[in-house]
């Protein structure tokens, strides 16, 4: 399983929020928006600091989804 913020980008896109305002408002790192982006871990600080700018909860920004399977996964003959 991994990590997924698209419902963070769609709440940005529902609230007309630019990323860089969210960043700025929020007072997160540059690279922290950078790892949101690539749908990389960040620190639960910064999570909280969104939530907090965006007053919504932490399931309203990031969800688990499973992986899906590669070609070299599947059995050929």
């Amino acid at each position: 399983m991994k990590m997924s913020y698209n419902k963070l980008w769609k709440l940005l896109i529902d609230k007309n929020m630019k990323k860089s305002d969210l960043r700025k408002n929020a007072r997160i790192s540059s690279s922290s928006l950078a790892k949101l982006g690539k749908d990389e871990n960040v620190t639960t600080e910064v999570l909280v600091k969104i939530c907090n700018e965006l007053k919504c909860d932490v399931a309203d920004i990031m969800e688990f989804v499973t992986d899906e399977p590669t070609q070299k996964d599947e059995v050929t003959d």
